[in-house]
């Protein structure tokens, strides 16, 4: 019986700290920077939730949405995906 308590109170646990966790307040635009090749990428500031910001860059004319200032690594075609993957 025991166990079972600590079990559920783990899982009430974790679904809460899930149902807090930090989401987008305000996605701004900071600039639009020239990069090698004359490629223009724009960059964005994300405002979290949790007091934190963070960077993400707008690609070929804001079709594609990176995590990060000026990377291409991690990136999505919507803006508030990425955005929200920044704040987590």
């Amino acid at each position: 019986m025991k166990l079972r308590t600590v079990l559920l109170t783990a899982a009430v646990a974790i679904t809460a700290t899930q149902a807090f966790a930090a989401r987008p307040v305000s996605i701004k635009y900071n600039e639009d920077i020239v990069v090698e090749g004359d490629q223009i990428y724009s960059h964005y500031v994300v405002s979290c939730s949790n007091g934190e910001s963070k960077d993400i860059s707008a690609w070929d004319k804001r079709k594609t949405w990176c995590v990060g200032k000026g990377l291409k690594d991690d990136c999505s075609k919507k803006q508030i995906k990425t955005a929200k993957q920044v704040c987590r």
